[in-house]
């Protein structure tokens, strides 16, 4: 976690304060403890405190009014919750009040590290998915990110944009290959030029040509006169060639002429035309496998491949999808005059979980669609298509071994019993000598 996090520890036992403070202190983080709500509330009012952990019976006050209490009052903080008397109701009941984690006394250094890790990660979610824009990498052409994958598209596009060579960008469908093309050709210093986008795979075979590079009056029936290309309508400055991959052989070998002569040949023309324009294309397929397959030249290709840029899937670009589901928040919220809403943290755990087949464009669709349907300032998981309450990520889904689930079964089970280990023996289909077996 970036920066030192302060935590405040409550509970009426000293020996408790003392073990929490000598777990934690050594990893980095300042630890403050009280024995009281009382105490802690004033505490809350004069430091900045990340983390609060705290016990549910307590005299005088309960930790579950502390718990009430951090939830309404401070957006920035989140509450860990330890008990030595679980029970299946108070885990809700606490949970209903805003706790972010719920961990049984007895529990291992490695327990709790791991609850408050968990809970300061929740923490940073938050703060992510309900940020605002400013200072943070925004072009002016809507690229919006701050991960690993983003920080290295910003610097080739950087450094496309002082050459005028071609650039090849692959992307699943919905990545934003044709924003990265705006972002190159406006930073470029031929921004002032015209910029074309053209839909390769949207353009009728027979009409490709014609489309592309323009016709003299008279080339064919229906052409009473001249008119430029795409081509020439892109002179001077950029041509985006969208899902390049997606036109015939024929339209290949034309386009690779362009590359190598920098001229373009009008139908009905026998005259070429020198052209002064920068290509950019791109594909949602991996243009070698289509090599290999015989569908795409392999000459165009490394003709078009001098500055390839790749992105990344959004679901491999981790705290963008909430820097993005924000922004989205933002515009929409602006464009049908309402107030912004946040996202819960379910919610938010369900965004950076989801595989997002349809990538920013998927996203950003979502967002549009709860910002005009959602009357409540908080987003919460009912508000979600079911598509995104029910799927779970595999690549996100950790495995634990075989015990470590029986483990957190049986003590669930416990739980829900109280502690009643004949009735945990008859729930588990076991009998009382192995559960203790068990339990050691």
């Amino acid at each position: 976690m970036p920066g030192k996090k302060n935590i405040l520890a409550v509970d009426d036992s000293a020996n408790m304060l003392e073990l929490i403070r000598r777990i934690l202190t050594p990893k980095g983080y300042s630890v403050y403890t009280v024995s009281g709500v009382a105490q802690a509330i004033k505490l809350l009012q004069e430091i900045d405190i990340d983390l609060v952990i705290t016990d549910i019976r307590m005299p005088e006050i309960e930790g579950t009014e502390l718990v009430r209490f951090v939830n309404e009052n401070y957006r920035n903080t989140v509450v860990l919750v330890i008990t030595g008397y679980p029970t299946i109701e108070t885990a809700v009941e606490t949970v209903k009040l805003g706790a972010c984690e719920y961990l049984t006394k007895l529990f291992t250094e490695q327990e709790l590290l791991e609850a408050v890790q968990s809970s300061l990660q929740k923490l940073r979610n938050r703060e992510i998915g309900n940020a605002r824009f400013e200072g943070l990498p925004l072009l002016q052409t809507g690229l919006i990110g701050g991960s690993p994958g983003m920080l290295k598209i910003y610097r080739e596009i950087d450094k496309a944009s002082k050459i005028k060579a071609t650039v090849m960008i692959t992307g699943e469908t919905g990545t934003g290959k044709e924003l990265v093309a705006r972002a190159i050709h406006y930073n470029s210093s031929q921004a002032s030029a015209p910029f074309v986008p053209v839909n390769c795979g949207a353009i009728p075979d027979e009409l490709m040509e014609s489309e592309m590079f323009g016709y003299k009056k008279g080339a064919f029936t229906g052409a009473y006169e001249s008119r430029g290309g795409f081509f020439q309508a892109a002179d001077g400055g950029t041509i985006f060639l969208d899902e390049i991959t997606n036109t015939t052989p024929p339209m290949q070998a034309k386009l690779l002429r362009v590359l190598q002569e920098k001229e373009v040949y009008m139908i009905g023309c026998n005259k070429s035309q020198k052209i002064d324009t920068r290509i950019i294309a791109s594909s949602n397929s991996d243009p070698e496998v289509l090599i290999k397959k015989g569908i795409f030249r392999e000459d165009l290709y490394y003709r078009l491949n001098v500055i390839p840029i790749h992105i990344l899937p959004l679901r491999e670009r981790g705290d963008d999808i909430l820097l993005l589901a924000n922004h989205f928040a933002h515009k929409y919220s602006e464009e049908t005059i309402k107030s912004t809403p946040e996202f819960s943290d379910e919610v938010i755990d369900i965004f950076l979980n989801y595989y997002w087949p349809g990538n920013v464009r998927e996203l950003e669709n979502l967002v549009h669609r709860l910002v005009i349907m959602t009357d409540e300032p908080v987003i919460k998981t009912p508000d979600l298509p079911k598509i995104l309450r029910y799927s779970v990520n595999p690549q996100k889904k950790t495995f634990g071994s075989l015990a470590d689930a029986e483990k957190e079964y049986i003590e669930q089970v416990l739980a829900f019993v109280k502690g009643n280990k004949t009735k945990a023996a008859e729930i588990l289909k076991i009998d009382r000598k192995t559960l203790r077996e068990k339990l050691k």
